[in-house]
């Protein structure tokens, strides 16, 4: 159960870094997740059934998904449509988008290959997915190091930080956040063409959800390390994607209904969000305490 959990996770490590990326270094809630999602699944299992390559096609997914993150931008940098708004409106013309790509609302796999076919099917399903999660969740991680140190990567995390200052010091930041979307989605996708190919099909409606699931990932991951260094921050989030589908694979296995996990998600979610504010009032609290009790002390006594 444990393995199954943490090689489940290896497969939602790119939507949690996605996820991060938008929500985290460009502080904008991107909802154009739950349509790209399902875009890169529909895109890698429509042609892997024309019989292209299993690797090509994981890249095309992720190419499609960049190109829904290029249309998200473009709504809210050039025609200035709200961000929020913007994802929405995006993400609702993936779902027609996906339909038209696999031609049916669900697009199953028969006999055919899979990225996990590279390593022997002798070493089980848990296995595969185990080593081809890991070995693309480094891949993906060693690549956004080397992007952030270049001066493109670095202008893209200073526009996150101040975007007024930013364009003050001659960065473009209408291009800095279209490929802030670019990259997100890219790697959103990415995650729905694994997680496709491992379940070997594609649904139309896979992606409802994964914006929660992103987001928990990420806080989760955050609650447990917390650093300043991108390497830190990039691993926390597939600590937060591991730990999160360990505890849905535990759920589960506790009885739990498949048809209840979105509710379980939300209510991950809701925790994740409330426990670090808990326990900052917690710390807060203490330090008033501490200081009256202190101050107490110092005072004069009157003979």
């Amino acid at each position: 159960m444990i393995i199954s959990g943490i090689s489940q996770g290896l497969l939602w490590v790119s939507m949690a870094i996605g996820v991060f990326i938008t929500f985290r270094i460009l502080d904008i809630p991107d909802l154009t997740a739950e349509g790209s999602f399902p875009l890169g699944a529909a895109v890698t299992i429509s042609m892997i059934l024309k019989g292209i390559s299993p690797t090509w096609a994981t890249l095309t997914g992720f190419l499609a998904g960049c190109i829904a993150g290029i249309v998200t931008g473009i709504l809210d940098t050039k025609l200035h449509i709200p961000a929020l708004l913007a994802g929405i409106l995006t993400m609702t013309g993936l779902y027609s988008v996906n339909i038209h790509i696999m031609g049916r609302a669900n697009l199953g796999l028969l006999t055919q290959k899979t990225i996990f076919d590279w390593v022997p099917a002798s070493w089980g399903l848990n296995s595969q997915t185990l080593i081809m999660g890991t070995g693309i969740s480094l891949l993906v991680i060693m690549s956004l190091i080397a992007y952030f140190a270049t001066r493109n990567g670095l202008a893209l995390m200073a526009v996150g930080n101040n975007a007024i200052m930013s364009a003050a010091n001659g960065i473009n930041v209408p291009a800095m956040k279209i490929i802030g979307y670019a990259v997100s989605n890219g790697l959103i996708a990415l995650s729905g063409s694994l997680v496709a190919q491992n379940n070997g099909f594609a649904d139309i409606g896979m992606g409802v959800g994964t914006i929660v699931i992103g987001l928990a990932s990420v806080l989760v991951g955050e609650i447990f390390l917390h650093t300043t260094k991108m390497i830190g921050k990039l691993l926390a989030m597939v600590a937060g994607a591991v730990l999160y589908r360990l505890l849905l694979t535990i759920a589960m296995s506790l009885g739990i209904a498949p048809d209840d996990l979105k509710i379980l998600s939300a209510i991950i979610l809701v925790i994740v969000i409330v426990l670090p504010m808990l326990q900052n009032r917690w710390l807060q609290h203490k330090a008033i305490a501490k200081y009256l009790s202190q101050t107490q002390v110092e005072e004069p006594t009157n003979d």
